[in-house]
């Protein structure tokens, strides 16, 4: 692919401190997998938390970045080449010079999310949905980032109405990621948000997009599809590292969502 298409790729890092150059495109990482005490300095600005999965970071072009990471961490990374910022914004009327995108810590985006996994699949097939649908996602991607992270952008990154506040979306977010192996339940889980078990579903649904079950069973198979890409374990071992009380239970889920066994899966990885 050209320096003006779309870009992902999956990036694992060990405990330690990473310097990213300057680049003349903007990029969006996604954090992937388990919770990680993170700093990141870049901008001029210091940010120092809990990276969970589905936080999104969003480095301006031509920014540096300084990363102290403390645990194993991974991330999928998209550059968003800026010729796709400057024909959304001409799309849009607006001045490609004063839509500047936006220096984001930490933040959850789920549109982002999806569009970062899109791509990543589509990567993963050797792209055998054509160039039509790759320049989908750009634009997709582009239109995104002008609209709601940069400085046309008038739409605040708040929580909507209804939802769990970012403070307990990111604190119910880490426990399930956290505990993913246990069986997990509603009770535990609404208490993390300190809210009671009905309130806390409907709040996670307006915030995520999905029931909380739906989300864990998600999470649990893509946690799954990275062992499974490892080698290193069975699939009946990977099914109870994941949570799946039978190997039976990972290979019903799997296939609901993403239409191929776990052995199917590590075949195609190989």
């Amino acid at each position: 692919m050209d320096s003006q298409t779309l870009s992902a790729h999956l990036l694992t890092d060990p405990p330690g401190v990473i310097e990213v150059p300057a680049s003349p495109d903007p990029h969006v990482v996604s954090h992937v997998g388990p919770s990680v005490k993170i700093e990141c300095r870049r901008g001029g600005q210091t940010h120092r938390g809990t990276a969970i999965h589905g936080d999104v970071d969003i480095l301006p072009a031509h920014t540096e970045s300084r990363w102290t990471i403390w645990e194993r961490d991974t991330a999928l990374i998209v550059r968003i080449p800026q010729i796709l910022l400057n024909e959304a914004a001409q799309a849009s009327d607006i001045d490609a010079a004063k839509a500047l995108v936006l220096n984001r810590f930490q933040i959850r985006d789920p549109q982002i999310e999806q569009l970062a996994w899109a791509l990543k699949a589509e990567m993963d097939s050797q792209y055998e949905s054509g160039r039509l649908y790759l320049d989908s996602l750009g634009a997709a991607f582009a239109s995104r980032l002008l609209h709601r992270h940069s400085s046309a952008s008038r739409i605040k990154t708040t929580s909507s109405k209804g939802g769990l506040p970012g403070l307990k979306l990111r604190r119910v977010l880490g426990f399930i990621e956290d505990n993913l192996a246990n069986s997990l339940s509603l009770p535990e889980i609404a208490a993390a948000s300190g809210l009671s078990v009905s309130h806390c579903q409907r709040a996670f649904r307006q915030s995520v997009g999905v029931s909380v079950h739906q989300y864990v069973i998600r999470r649990r198979v893509e946690r799954a599809e990275s062992l499974l890409a490892q080698e290193r374990l069975s699939v009946a071992q990977i099914a109870l590292e994941v949570g799946f009380s039978h190997q039976s239970h990972l290979a019903i889920h799997m296939r609901r969502l993403r239409g191929v066994t776990p052995a199917r899966h590590r075949q195609s990885t190989r």
